[in-house]
């Protein structure tokens, strides 16, 4: 019997294993039992007080650093070209599990030899979205035979790598209409001899926006070197095209888009994402929260195993009690319906039983003891 084995009940089996990693070989038996008794008398003082209102602590300790937060809402990745949102609205954007972001970025890794900066600007420059407007000189709109006619930049096209088939095939694909190339532009006409002159110019504004190259919602790109590497800095994110790219590193490419990493690796990763975004805000404005507070406040937010936002309409919206319904918002409402369906409030949380004058039911790991009555059926 080792002298591990000894306190595998009293420590988790990973601190146990992290310990018998870290501790050299040759180490005496008196040391080892001493570090695990010092490692034991650590992990007792972290634990929680049965009782402890570990909820209430963790909005506290969250929430009082939150107001001394600067306003300094963005920060520039690099260069003044891509900028992202941090502090306070960043928090709020992740805990109030908006689908929108303000600044939706990326962060793609490569695989050798493209880490090492080969090809990097046109790999850079395959993956940032082209839109027909940019490769375009010119659009010239006739009024007469409601034609379009696209003057072509040549200069662009070679630059994002678009050959004149590719294009007419992109713009071909647009219904009802015929595509004619010239030597330097491109002709949209109408099939139909029906069209108004409105219908032409909607419809000239659509062409414009035409996907042509590149991945879809991927709006800049920014290669960037960070230590030995390099790696592509994107505004926009699209995570599910972007890991079928033979280039990118699966393992290590994210984005801060909390829903498409839940819709695309799951629940947990989504969970990790929640816990390594609302830290690194943290970190950066030089706050010091724990990290168990923040774990928390994920877990809650991915408890039902879809990322739903601490808002009424996420979290709250799913209580059970109609007490604590009604008095968020309007309470006449939720107290009919309630008794029309005969619904039972159990008083589980804390704002019914404010509101009863009781006392809360708070407190993390307390017993509660069901008593059975003599004689009482089972």
């Amino acid at each position: 019997m080792t002298i591990f084995s000894q306190y595998e009940g009293k420590l988790p089996k990973n601190i146990i294993e992290s310990l018998r990693e870290s501790i050299p070989q040759g180490t005496s038996e008196q040391k080892i039992k001493k570090i695990l008794e010092c490692t034991l008398k650590e992990y007792e003082e972290a634990n929680v007080e049965a009782g402890e209102c570990v909820g209430l602590v963790s909005a506290e300790s969250i929430g009082e650093p939150g107001t001394q937060m600067t306003l300094n809402t963005f920060h520039f990745a690099g260069v003044a070209e891509l900028n992202v949102t941090l502090g306070l609205p960043r928090i709020i954007e992740i805990l109030d599990g908006r689908k929108e972001l303000m600044t939706p970025m990326m962060e793609i890794f490569l695989k050798k030899p493209y880490s090492l900066g080969e090809d990097i600007k046109k790999l850079a420059l395959s993956v940032k979205e082209t839109k027909l407007k940019e490769i375009a000189a010119e659009f010239i709109f006739n009024i007469a035979e409601l034609s379009i006619e696209i003057g072509l930049d040549r200069e662009k096209m070679r630059e994002f790598s678009i050959t004149d088939a590719a294009l007419a095939k992109c713009v071909s694909d647009v219904k009802g209409y015929s595509v004619k190339m010239s030597k330097d532009s491109l002709i949209v006409k109408s099939k139909s001899k029906e069209e108004t002159p409105n219908e032409a110019y909607r419809i000239k504004e659509k062409i414009k926006d035409l996907h042509i190259k590149g991945v879809k919602g991927i709006s800049q790109v920014l290669p960037v070197k960070r230590g030995e590497e390099y790696i592509i800095i994107t505004a926009g994110s699209n995570l599910k095209e972007i890991l079928q790219m033979p280039f990118v590193d699966s393992a290590r490419t994210k984005t801060n888009n909390i829903f498409e990493i839940a819709g695309v690796l799951g629940i947990e990763a989504a969970r990790q994402a929640i816990l390594d975004e609302v830290y690194k805000v943290i970190e950066s404005q030089g706050l010091n929260v724990d990290i168990r507070h923040i774990m928390l406040v994920a877990d809650t937010m991915c408890v039902s195993g879809k990322v739903k936002g601490i808002t009424r309409y996420g979290v709250i919206s799913e209580k059970s009690s109609v007490l604590a319904r009604a008095s968020f918002e309007t309470p006449i409402k939720h107290v009919i319906n309630a008794a029309l369906v005969g619904e039972v409030d159990r008083l589980d949380s804390v704002v019914e039983n404010v509101m009863l004058n009781q006392p809360v039911p708070i407190g993390t790991g307390l017993p509660k003891l069901l008593a059975k009555k003599p004689g009482e059926k089972k």
